[in-house]
């Protein structure tokens, strides 16, 4: 079983856990700290913030595969399989029996920039930014309950600008505005990882409840407890919720932003007000830096494992798919085995419609390490023929922080890298027990450098 809340995660990462006593600035520099040391995959806890005497935040929490392996309570070869088999069980959440989160309340605070150590992370950042709160809503039309994680700009007081482009919580508020009412929202902050990874996986209009996908994967159900200012159930284990409302009719400048590209994205967005402010005793604020290896984690369990389940599906043959670090999940590798041409198109069209994001997907055979980026490269370079093997759709939709479409129509790509049926050429390898022999006497060596 996974850990019930960030503090359980946090303890039981022991070695994998790095603790940084020197002062850090909210502004620029834990995000920059967090930033340099994302290659190590480990997890960060800074301890010492400037000018917050007691504030603690935790980053680079699914850092890396090892990670995010430990956040589902499985070992990383396991991790993709153990994710599909859990996500497509259903665990409800369950009334909690205390809630922590509660345990401290400002009610209509003067200034929620007071309260809590918020971040800003890039240059030309208009502002500070919560990158991983976990947005919870109901919509006033049907009563359904969504999730999900939308970047909110602080705009001083008791106001955040919302970016709401993707559904259901931009369904929830048309539905809402369209009654001329604001739409109720509480913000998690400070939640378990597997709850993280539940709240982006794409469910649909119809799709099942993310807190039972939540506690699916960490072997629990979630606890909940009624928020005191707003009609919505919130987890209760939370390190900090945001109880307010979406204004209705209300847009506003939101950004200039380091987005999830790479780039800087602005726009007009939604204005949440805040009510109550609760939290934790002693809590400890989650840091999200965009555009790093957190990011790649968590959209390549919910996406790129998501979208492997669905193809496995449809396409005999399909074997693994990884998305691409460092492509904002805009570009994914499928391996096959025993797929003909005319599959392999086909693999290629469905995974472009599939996910709206990707704009290009390369497929090789399965001797292929699709996490190894040199070996894909390989595969590209020797096996692909861009007359015969390349596939092209235009006039597709856009992605609305890509910033080469703007989020209008765009055009996707697909390689077929695989040898391709009655292919001759035999790929050098080492014999095996050369090989195992090799990696014993490596394995050695590194023991005698520690």
């Amino acid at each position: 079983m996974a850990s019930l809340d960030l503090r359980g995660f946090l303890d039981d990462l022991a070695g994998e856990l790095i603790r940084v006593g020197e002062p850090l600035d909210p502004q620029f520099e834990v995000a920059a700290l967090l930033s340099e040391v994302q290659g190590t995959g480990r997890a960060v806890l800074c301890e010492n913030i400037k000018g917050r005497s007691g504030a603690r935040i935790a980053g680079n929490l699914l850092s890396s595969r090892r990670l995010a392996a430990r956040a589902l309570g499985t070992s990383e070869d396991k991790l993709v399989d153990t994710y599909v088999a859990r996500s497509a069980q259903r665990v409800p959440p369950v009334p909690a029996q205390e809630a922590p989160v509660q345990a401290v309340v400002h009610r209509q605070p003067a200034d929620v920039g007071a309260l809590l150590p918020l971040l800003t992370h890039y240059e030309k950042d208009a502002a500070p930014f919560l990158t991983c709160g976990v947005v919870l809503a109901r919509d006033p039309a049907t009563g359904q309950r969504g999730m999900g994680i939308h970047r909110m700009m602080f705009k001083g007081g008791r106001r955040f600008g919302i970016l709401l482009a993707n559904p259901p919580l931009s369904q929830f508020l048309a539905n809402a505005e369209a009654s001329g009412k604001p739409l109720e929202v509480a913000v998690a902050l400070g939640v378990d990882p597997a709850m993280l990874i539940a709240s982006v996986v794409k469910t649909g209009p119809l799709g099942p409840d993310k807190m039972d996908i939540a506690g699916s994967l960490r072997g629990a159900p979630v606890e909940l407890v009624r928020g005191l200012t707003v009609d919505l159930e919130v987890p209760a284990r939370a390190e900090v919720v945001l109880e307010g409302r979406v204004l209705p009719g209300v847009r506003e400048p939101e950004g200039p932003f380091g987005e999830n590209t790479g780039y800087y994205f602005s726009n007009t967005s939604p204005v949440v007000e805040i009510d109550a402010v609760t939290h934790r005793e002693d809590f400890i604020f989650p840091a999200l830096v965009p555009w790093t290896a957190d990011v790649d984690t968590l959209l390549s369990l919910a996406g790129g494992a998501e979208l492997l389940g669905q193809l496995k599906g449809l396409v005999r043959g399909v074997v693994d798919l990884d998305i691409v670090p460092g492509t904002c999940s805009f570009a994914a590798v499928i391996a096959v085995k025993g797929c003909p041409a005319y599959e392999v198109r086909r693999l290629v069209h469905l995974a472009l419609n599939l996910d709206r994001r990707l704009k290009s997907v390369t497929v090789v055979d399965d001797d292929v390490d699709i996490r190894n980026p040199r070996e894909v490269a390989w595969a590209l370079a020797t096996r692909f023929q861009a007359d015969r093997d390349m596939v092209v759709l235009g006039g597709m939709e856009g992605y609305v922080i890509d910033p080469s479409s703007a989020g209008a129509a765009g055009a996707k790509m697909g390689f077929d890298a695989t040898r391709g049926a009655g292919a001759t050429f035999d790929r050098i390898a080492l014999p095996a027990g050369a090989a195992a022999r090799a990696r014993q006497v490596a394995a050695s060596l590194d023991r005698g450098r520690t």
